[in-house]
Formats: structure tokens, C-alpha cells, sequence
């Protein structure tokens, strides 16, 4: 049966033609010498307008072979939102310490929304959880981190806002691809052109899945033919727990654990911190990966103060503030939460609400 959610939704490409680009700009340069200013000036072409811009963008499409009538819908509609480009380059600064970020992230009102739909779709997320491997409290908490819950999940034509960040320019490529990946989706007919909302950013449904996270990872949950991460309840906890399975989750094992580290303890043994790509990241996380029972003779403990658990596993520790703030054991599960965002706060607060979702 498909559940609904009963809330109230709470480089330029080098297929641009040289006819886009003022014609001065290859002559101009020829009659400069090269130690002139203007020759510099006018060996740069004048950055096209949104609309040129678009109209290379389906010249790409239709070579791809898209059907033109859902290309008549979608490039009629685009639409260049200045919004979209500021909040892409003016993401606020703000100055946060893991005790400031998770109460608002897991406040009372999520941890008490989260406890009840875990118990109102328990049956439905007990079958998908079996199929997938993965315990469905850490369905509910992602759901509830991303989008609360399908209250919030963005009202920008999905299509429009990716264009607009390819125009922009800042990462091109990445958003180029993602709007391609958009089309794919409406060309397979999982949701409608003027149902394709989301976030500024081009996260979409109650999953937030980024196009590719769509395609890659989607599932039909309920078996209408259609993957449907909007409305359909079945279809976004499938996706949910697709999306883990694929990155190696593990349902014998929880996310992690908060600890007590030891006075003078080495933070080089943690990971260190700096932003990387996934691969380099995956580096760090092993040099800091050790048993259990390695940690337990280095003197990190439990909150309580009691030894770790004596079992077989390895985790590497997090200190997601720096030395002299929190500290957290990482088991494997945590990697694939890293996957999802690679935020060490974020990746806590899933296994904070987690946690909560059955500590009653």
C-alpha cells in the first residue's frame, strides 16, 4: 500500500557556439600588442547571458537525445535566481562548537517527532530495514535531520536552481552534470517537471538526495514503478536505507560512542582534522583506526567511566572539535554516515537522535 506523509509540506561548455561570443573578441586581441592592458581585457570574452547560456545547454540535450517535448517544458520554465547564487557564496560563518550545534539540531521537538512516526511506521520500516540491513532508527533520524520529517524540503524548481549555479560559474561542471541527471529523472517519469522541487542547492524531496545521489541510489519501495522521494513514505525510507547499504552499513553495529579520553592523551592518534577528498579522508580514518581493546589500554573509556565494550571491533576516534573538546569512537558505520555528509557534526547528530529515537 503507498503511504503518504499526512503533514502539511510544515567552463562554460564547449558546446557553446563561437557565435555567442562577441566577435571583437578574437579581432581586438590581433590588433593589441600583448604588453597593452587592452589586449588582455579583450582576449576575455564577455560572459554570455543566462538565456545564451541555456540555449547551449538544451543545443547539449537535444545531441543527448531527451525527448523534445519535455525539453520544450523544461527550458521554457528556466528561470536565473539571484537568490540561489548568493546563498551559493555567502553560506554563513558561523562560529560553532559541537555543544552549540546539537541542541539545535536534535531539539525536544525532533527528538519527540522522531519517536513518534519511528512508532507510527514501525511495520513499513521493520520490512525495509530487514531487506536492507539497516536498524530503522537511523532511517527516521536522517529523515528527520535532512528535511524534518518532509516539512521542509525546499521550493525551487530543481531544474532552474541547477542551471542557475552552472551559470554562476563557481562549479560548473558538477552542477552541469547534476542538471543533466535532473532530466534523466523526469525522462524516466519518477516525478512530474513542476513537482521537481528542492533546495537552492538542488537537494531534493524528503531525502535531500543531489540528482546523482538520486539515480544511484533511489529505490521504489512500494512497487509502482515510480521512486518517488516527495511524497511517497515507502519510496524515501527505501532510498534512505539504499543509500547506506550501498556505502557498507552495518546493522550488527552501532554509529559510535561518546568517551573520556585520558590526561596528556595523544590527539595525534585521532583523525586528523583539514578538509579532504573522500579518499584522502578514508587515509586519515585508518592511520586512527584501532581495536577496542587497543583504546581500552590507552585509557579511553566510556562516559561512565568503565572500560569499552570487549568487542572485536575497530574505530577510529573523532575529535570533532580539536584537542580539548568532545571525543567520539567511530565505528564503520560512522564512515558510512561520513559518506552521506562528511560533516563530523552532522554524522553525530544522526547518531545522537538515533540514540534518543529508542531511549525511551
Amino acid at each position: 500500500m503507498k503511504l503518504k506523509l499526512a503533514l502539511k509540506n510544515l567552463g562554460l561548455p564547449a558546446l557553446l557556439a563561437s557565435s555567442l561570443i562577441h566577435p571583437a573578441g578574437s579581432i581586438a586581441a590581433t590588433s593589441q600588442t600583448s604588453n597593452q592592458p587592452e589586449a588582455a581585457a579583450a582576449e576575455q570574452p564577455a560572459k554570455p547571458s543566462f538565456e545564451q547560456y541555456t540555449a547551449a545547454l538544451r543545443q547539449e540535450a537535444e545531441q543527448k537525445g531527451y525527448d523534445q517535448a519535455l525539453l520544450d517544458e523544461v527550458f521554457s520554465s528556466l528561470t536565473f535566481h539571484e537568490r540561489v547564487v548568493k546563498a551559493d557564496q555567502s553560506q554563513p560563518e558561523v562560529v560553532e562548537t559541537l555543544s552549540t550545534y546539537l541542541p539545535k539540531r536534535v531539539s525536544d521537538i525532533r527528538i519527540t517527532m522522531a519517536r513518534g512516526f519511528y512508532k507510527q511506521y514501525l511495520p513499513e520500516l521493520e520490512k525495509i530495514g530487514e531487506k536492507y540491513g539497516v536498524q530503522p532508527r537511523f532511517i527516521v533520524a536522517l529523515w528527520g535531520l535532512e528535511s524534518s520529517f518532509g516539512r521542509f524540503m525546499g521550493n525551487y524548481s530543481i531544474p532552474s536552481a541547477l542551471a542557475t549555479l552552472a551559470y554562476d560559474g563557481r562549479r560548473e561542471t558538477f552542477f552541469r552534470q547534476e542538471f543533466f541527471n535532473a532530466l534523466d529523472i523526469l525522462a524516466e517519469g519518477h516525478i512530474s517537471f513542476a513537482d521537481m522541487k528542492g533546495s537552492w542547492a538542488g537537494a531534493m524531496g524528503q531525502s535531500q538526495f543531489m540528482p546523482s545521489s538520486f539515480l544511484a541510489y533511489a529505490q521504489d519501495g512500494d512497487g509502482d514503478g515510480k521512486k518517488d522521494i516527495w511524497t511517497n513514505q515507502l519510496d524515501v525510507f527505501a532510498s534512505i536505507a539504499n543509500y547506506l547499504k550501498q556505502q557498507d552499513w552495518d546493522n550488527s553495529i552501532t554509529w559510535g560512542r561518546e568517551v573520556v579520553l585520558p590526561e596528556g592523551f595523544d590527539a595525534g592518534l585521532a583523525i586528523q582534522r583539514g578538509s579532504l577528498a573522500r579518499t584522502a579522508w578514508l587515509g586519515r580514518w585508518n592511520d586512527s583506526a584501532r581495536s577496542l581493546a587497543k583504546w581500552n589500554e590507552l585509557g579511553v573509556r566510556r562516559l561512565n567511566g568503565t572500560d569499552l565494550p570487549a568487542r572485536d571491533l575497530q574505530a577510529a576516534l573523532v575529535l570533532p572539535d580539536g584537542e580539548g573538546g568532545r571525543a567520539f569512537l567511530g565505528y564503520d558505520n560512522y564512515k558510512s554516515l561520513m559518506h552521506w555528509n562528511r560533516s563530523y557534526y552532522f554524522v553525530t547528530s544522526v547518531g545522537y537522535l538515533a540514540d534518543l529515537i529508542i531511549a525511551e
